[in-house]
């Protein structure tokens, strides 16, 4: 009998300008204030609590996360009881200064806060805790890009990225990315996962990796997400939830925040 599918949620955390930024000014920026829109409302707060609690409900055994700041990782972990691997990303290196002032205006803070790619695997599920851990880097120029790859007890292999920006860097990040996962996967199955930078559509890295190690079709040809599986068995296809999905209440008024200005792709993978 084959182990039972598992779900696997692959999404990116920053906080889409809907509103705009561009309408707000300082007083957004600098003083937090409020900006409504006609349905949503853009604040300039920390969203911890948000996220936490929208992972914590949904419905996955493996989650795959680009652009967590990494002073939410453990937090993370802990509020969707599973078991994490980060490895850190671009602009750390000033997070003792910058973190103070993103955990009070994160977009005064920007990016420069520093960011992580994160794999969540829930403690709760047959065969998903984490054997082994393995990061590396991609490339240090124009910034810091890492793939994380953790091995699981039932022999599933999951590779999480964040590709750079570009079509030429994106390729050439996935490329390595994918020939890492490969070698330190070995014959196990894999899964490969994250926002890769690239749409079907005008690339044909997905027809070489589907061609040349097997791997299974891309996310809708809009998409830059994307969740690959090689040796396994793709029960659903990944598909990105519609914009609404990621809606959440503002408990301060009736308007709504959207978290991420991503939507998530989901698939279901048998491994057995």
């Amino acid at each position: 009998v084959g182990r039972p599918e598992r779900p696997v949620l692959s999404r990116s955390h920053r906080t889409p300008p809907a509103p705009s930024p561009k309408q707000a000014g300082l007083g957004w920026r600098v003083m937090g204030r409020t900006l409504e829109g006609e349905r949503h409302v853009l604040l300039n707060r920390d969203l911890f609590n948000e996220f936490a609690a929208f992972l914590a409900a949904a419905s996955w055994d493996i989650a795959l996360l680009q652009e967590v700041p990494p002073r939410w990782d453990e937090r993370l972990a802990m509020a969707t009881s599973s078991a994490g691997f980060r490895s850190l990303t671009s602009r750390n290196w000033m997070s003792p200064l910058i973190s103070p002032v993103a955990r009070l205006r994160p977009q005064l803070a920007g990016s420069w806060e520093g960011g992580s790619n994160l794999i969540l695997v829930r403690k709760d599920r047959p065969g998903n805790s984490i054997i082994e851990k393995r990061g590396a880097t991609l490339r240090w120029w124009p910034e810091r890009r890492t793939v994380s790859l953790v091995r699981l007890s039932d022999g599933l292999c999951v590779a999480n990225l964040h590709a750079s920006t570009g079509a030429a860097r994106a390729e050439g990040d996935l490329t390595k990315a994918v020939s890492l996962a490969l070698k330190w996967a070995g014959d196990a199955p894999l899964l490969v996962g994250g926002d890769f930078n690239l749409r079907p559509k005008s690339s044909s890295i997905f027809q070489r990796l589907s061609g040349e190690y097997g791997f299974s079709e891309p996310a809708e040809e809009a998409s830059i997400d994307h969740l690959l599986a090689r040796g396994a068995t793709l029960i659903e296809q990944p598909v990105s939830w519609k914009p609404e999905r990621r809606d959440v209440p503002d408990e301060a008024g009736d308007l709504l925040i959207r978290l991420s200005d991503h939507s998530p792709v989901v698939a279901r993978v048998r491994t057995t």
